[in-house]
């Protein structure tokens, strides 16, 4: 069955307009129930959207197929190039050089959203930002993903970057099905690096019952996007939505859509793979810049404008804005430690360009006296 959200999003566009903003349009959403693929709701499944950091997604899956062909072990290093340390926060911040374990990069990424370690995964796994981003939109096509397209590892903007919906369910059923020995570092609900304690940007971990994953990514152009995954009595139900209007907000209407589905037995008939494509203009990704990060409302004196008290009493009254109700669960994380073997493209990178050192060319034999020729032996080169 079809379920409709409009009228949540029409709500949040009359409060915008009375706060002076653009009202925003519908955004994508999607819930559906892992065990078979079958949707319980959907909205603007096949809008092309902006991934924003949910294109790590992605990149893990990539890392993991990668792993599991031998290319590399959670214990490979995972060099920072100088190309990786002056990504756009968010960031670890390591300096080019730095080398940490594959399964510490894949922590750093899929928990705090590193867009400097998501870089690093993709040059050490695929040798390159190019040729990763080629298996990235291979394993996309293999997966039916055909509303996809990406040209990086960490969901910076790029106008040709782009997923749906209905896609990004497509690839979590292919990581939660393939690969269920990896699905721990989506719940951790924060890393501990040497004294700072980093929490997870996925709110629902540590708050909602159930949770175990998945993933937030943020940008002007796409808004809040959040995918969380919750199981419960043996049913994991998985709820997207693209283009929320906070990080709050996303995790209020993901909850809600996963509080809705666990409460209703009743699923469709279409699945996720066979849904068929709808909607006009879905082919034309959206641009949230106006809606999301509008330019600063100016007063008579120059000042900006004070957030209005509705907007701040609702974001206080969010469940998922107060403090953790009990101590987090903090993994350590770090540099070095790598003792296993260089990925295997990241190997042949470097052979490739140590081969392709130019060979000094010697400085130009001055003459030698016919006589000194004799009595040195040199003779000429053919």
């Amino acid at each position: 069955m079809r379920r409709n959200f409009r009228p949540l999003f029409l709500a949040l566009g009359a409060l915008a307009c009375a706060w002076g903003a653009t009202p925003a349009l519908a955004t994508p959403s999607l819930l559906f129930d892992l065990n078979d693929g079958r949707i319980i709701s959907h909205e603007d499944a096949f809008q092309r959207w902006y991934p924003a950091s949910l294109t790590k997604l992605m990149t893990a899956y990539v890392t993991f197929r990668a792993i599991q062909a031998g290319e590399l072990q959670l214990d490979s290093p995972i060099t920072i190039s100088k190309k990786a340390a002056r990504e756009q926060p968010s960031k670890m911040g390591y300096p080019a050089g730095t080398v940490v374990t594959a399964d510490n990069a894949l922590k750093m990424m899929l928990v705090r959203s590193n867009n400097d370690i998501a870089m690093a995964i993709g040059e050490n796994v695929g040798g390159s930002q190019q040729a990763f981003a080629d298996r990235m939109n291979a394993e996309a096509a293999r997966l039916g993903m055909k509303g996809s397209h990406f040209v990086n590892p960490n969901g910076l903007h790029a106008a040709e970057q782009y997923t749906t919906a209905r896609d990004l369910g497509l690839l979590v059923m292919a990581i939660r099905r393939e690969f269920p020995q990896h699905l721990q570092y989506f719940s951790i609900e924060g890393l501990l690096a040497g004294k700072k304690k980093l929490t997870n940007f996925n709110l629902l971990v540590g708050r909602y019952k159930g949770v175990d994953g998945m993933k937030t990514g943020f940008i002007c152009p796409s808004g809040f996007n959040m995918i969380g995954t919750a199981t419960r009595d043996g049913r994991t139900l998985v709820a997207i939505v693209l283009g929320e209007a906070s990080a709050t907000k996303r995790a209020e209407t993901v909850a809600a859509m996963l509080d809705d589905g666990f409460a209703n037995p009743h699923i469709g008939a279409d699945t996720v793979a066979a849904l068929p494509s709808y909607g006009e203009g879905v082919d034309v990704a959206r641009d949230m810049r106006e809606v999301i990060c509008p330019k600063p409302v100016k007063t008579a004196k120059g000042d900006k404008a004070k957030p209005q008290p509705s907007e701040q009493a609702q974001t206080k009254k969010s469940p998922f804005a107060e403090p953790y109700d009990h101590p987090l669960k903090l993994v350590a994380v770090g540099s070095g430690g790598a003792d296993g073997p260089v990925p295997r493209a990241y190997a042949e990178m470097l052979a490739k360009n140590y081969a392709d050192v130019p060979i000094p060319t010697p400085r130009p034999e001055y003459p030698v006296a016919a006589d000194a020729r004799a009595s040195s032996g040199v003779g000429d080169v053919n």
